[in-house]
Order: C-alpha cells, then structure tokens, then sequence
C-alpha cells in the first residue's frame, strides 16, 4: 500500500470516528431535549435571554467594575503615597500623631507603625481577586516599595503594609474606598428584569399553545368517533387555519360516511326485498329436499348480506357513551354460555369507558365467537387503567401461525387453518372487529395465549 493510500485511510477513519462521536453527541442532546411544543418554545426564548444577559453581565463585570476597581485603588495608593511622603518630609513629628490624624480625618485611612519586623512574607494571590489585582499593580507603580496586601482577611476593611526605612507602615482602608461593591443591584436588576420577561414568555405561549391543543383533542376524539362541543379555530393565523382545514376535512368525511350509509341502506332493502320474494315463492312451492336446499341457500345468501353490510357500514351513524364494560363483557359470557360454550369473565378497574356501545359489543361478540368455535373453554378479562380500556379474549384451542396473524384480519380472506371466519363464512368476522377498534382510536393484536391458544387483544384509549 503507498503512502497516499495509508493517508487517505486514516483521514477515513478519522472522519467516521468524528461523524460517529457527532451522531452520538446529537442523540444525547435530543434526548435532554424537551418533547413537547410548549417547554421548546420556552425553552427558544429562555436560552437566548439568558445567553444575552450573561453576556451583558460580563461585559459590564469585565469593563466597568474594572474601570472603577482601577480608579478607586489607585486614589487610596495615591493617598498612601502621600502620607509616605509626609513621614519623609516631616521628621520632627516624631510621634506621628499629626499625620495619623490627617490620614484617619482628610482620608479615611487609619495608619500605624509597626516594627521592621513585623513585615510579613508574601502569601498566595486570590486568583479571582479584582481588588487584589489592581491594587498590588497600583501600588508597584505608585510606591515602588516592598508590600505587603490582605484583600480577604477581613471582609470590609483592605489591609496594606509597606516596608520604609525604619519602620512598616500598616495602613487600613475601607473596601468600598478601593473597590465597587454595589455589584448587588446590578445582579437583582439582571434577575428582577428577567423574571419579567420569562413571565411574560410564559404567559403569551400558554394562549399561543392552548390553541393547537384544542386542535388536538378535537382531532383525537374525532378518530375515536367522538364530538368536541365547543370547538372552533383560535389562536395565530396559522392555527385557525389549521383549524378551519380540520373542520371541513371532517365535514368531508362525515358528508362521505353518510351518503355511503344511505347508499348501503337503499341497496340493502332491494336486496332484502327480492330475498324475502324468493322465500315467499319458495313457501308456496311446497316441501322437497330441493327446496329445501334452497331454502338454505336463500339462508345464506341473507346471513352473507348482513355481514356485508355490517362490514361497509361500520359503526356510523352511532353516538359515542358511557358504557358499563363490566355488564358488556358479562352479557357475552351468558350468551357464549346459552351456545353451550363454557366462559368466564373478570374485569379490573372502573368500568365506565366512553363507547359505541352496539358497535363495540359485535366487535368483542366476533372475538369471543372466533374463539368458542376452536376451542373448548374461553376466558375474557377487561382492564380499565387511566389511559386505555384492555380486552382479551383467551382460549384453549389450536391457535394462528405467528406468520399468518395479521392475514386473518384482511377483509374476504379465508386461511385453511386461519380462525377468522364467520358464522356466515364470509372471512369478515375478525376484519369487523379490527375495524371498529381502529374508529374507537384503538387497534386488535393477536398472540399466543397462556391457556395455549390464541389470544386476542382489544385496547382503546379512555
């Protein structure tokens, strides 16, 4: 391999381990990140304001206290500069009592005279230390002496001692003399202002969302065959016509499911119409096995119709309410009973679930029929929590290869060993059931069923 080629390699692999440490990195923070609309857009305007006040506040900490800092201390070095000087000038007050009242009267400064000795020996720096900085630096210019600084001992007085020819001269000054200390009001000013602004943020998104959440539930009880009273577009432009699409997408369909249902209902009576002439001619004919075939046949052709019809309609034109769960699920156990079937039924939590209460009750009646047809004893329980209503029906029989569970729910599909046929043997039985499941929001899944047959799964939301 050359060298261009060994290069090109590496750049490779460096470059995926990069784009493998990014996709990493980007998953980790889309995971801390919030889900929802309201705590994003929060989190949009709360991000930024904070960013920029940090930035205004490092600015001003960096720029002005440091302007200030600078000032004020090189003032108090100028002052002790001059007291240096008077000890100088005036050797005849040798007491110092003229001078040490200058400094306390005119300056501020309280001034003493230590012994040579008691200079103490250079300590660390405060390494955040304003104060300490700027004064150590006016100090060295200013004085040009060996000193000594204590800006932490004591939290309101500087203490300085600087070395003279006989003597150490400490002097104690007060912290606000050298150093601005209202930085207080600048920090309650930063949070008092901020607290306002995210108040507001807060209080305009909350009107902002609760708009789209309208929307929302609107939609959702709209799929679970449910009406919204009192909706209507609100909010933004954008999400009043989001809103207002919604509605007349809904009239669409209603307009759609309606006529459908009209149309059903017209082709239903002439179909029943010319089945009831076929029985009536069949009557007067007389009794023969040949017509008494076709008796049968007629028998079959009606049981086929109403499933047919069953399985276009749906569930429309029915009104979703609240409905015992517990007494549905009993009524289906006395009638799987009253077929010679054997069943028992037990129901958690509370059982008053929002329904179609015919449309919901064939959808589980198909389930439980699907089930006592192949097996020998059927178990049905309900659980109610605060989000969904969960039904299964178990039972004891042969059971659906796992590659052929979904198969039987497709609508006129009729499996050798597939259990989704009806009574009327139309293959409609479990697609029925699916279908009204998916218009209360809910689906139906089947699997493998600790009795070791087939197990069949109704959950709706509540």
């Amino acid at each position: 391999m050359s060298t261009l080629d060994t290069g090109l390699t590496l750049i490779r692999t460096a470059t995926q381990r990069v784009s493998d440490a990014s996709g990493w990195m980007g998953e980790t923070f889309k995971s801390w990140m919030p889900k929802g609309l309201y705590a994003r857009s929060l989190l949009i305007i709360i991000v930024p304001m904070v960013v920029l006040q940090s930035v205004v506040a490092f600015v001003f900490m960096e720029r002005h206290w440091n302007t200030v800092t600078q000032r004020l201390s090189s003032a108090v070095v100028q002052d002790i500069a001059a007291l240096i000087d008077i000890y100088r000038g005036y050797p005849q007050d040798k007491d110092r009592t003229l001078l040490k009242r200058i400094a306390q009267q005119r300056l501020g400064l309280v001034v003493d005279f230590l012994p040579p000795e008691d200079m103490p020996a250079p300590g660390p720096k405060p390494f955040f230390s304003l104060l300490d900085q700027k004064l150590s630096r006016q100090l060295r210019e200013q004085v040009a002496r060996p000193f000594w600084v204590d800006t932490v001992g004591r939290s309101s007085v500087v203490e300085i001692r600087i070395r003279l020819d006989d003597a150490v001269m400490r002097v104690l000054a007060r912290r606000g003399a050298a150093y601005a200390s209202n930085s207080e009001i600048f920090l309650f000013w930063m949070i008092g202002t901020s607290l306002v602004l995210i108040t507001v943020a807060v209080l305009f998104l909350r009107n902002q969302i609760r708009p789209i959440l309208r929307l929302a539930d609107a939609a959702e009880s709209f799929g679970k065959g449910r009406e919204e009273p009192g909706f209507r577009p609100r909010g933004a432009r954008e999400v009043r016509r989001a809103a207002q699409a919604f509605i007349e997408m809904k009239a669409r369909i209603e307009r759609t499911m309606d006529q459908r249902t009209a149309m059903l209902a017209g082709v239903s009576h002439d179909l029943r119409t010319i089945l009831t002439r076929f029985k009536l001619e069949l009557a007067l004919i007389g009794n023969t096995p040949e017509v008494e075939a076709m008796r049968k046949d007629v028998d079959e052709m009606s049981a086929m119709l109403e499933a047919y019809l069953a399985f276009a309609r749906g569930d429309s034109g029915e009104q979703a309410q609240p409905t015992d769960m517990a007494a549905v699920l009993e009524e289906l156990r006395s009638e799987a009973e009253r077929q010679g079937d054997s069943a028992t039924v037990v129901f958690n939590g509370s059982p008053m679930v929002t329904v179609k209460p015919a449309a919901f009750k064939r959808c589980l009646l198909n389930l439980v029929s699907n089930a006592a047809r192949y097996a020998n004893t059927v178990s049905i329980t309900g659980t109610r929590d605060h989000r969904y209503l969960t039904v299964t029906v178990d039972d004891d029989g042969p059971g659906i290869p796992q590659n052929m569970r979904e198969e039987v729910f497709k609508p006129f599909r009729r499996l050798d060993d597939a259990r989704n046929q009806d009574e009327g043997g139309t293959g409609l039985g479990l697609a029925i059931a699916r279908d009204i499941a998916r218009t209360h929001g809910g689906d139906i899944t089947l699997g493998d069923s600790p009795m070791g047959g087939l197990r069949a799964s109704v959950r709706i939301p509540v």
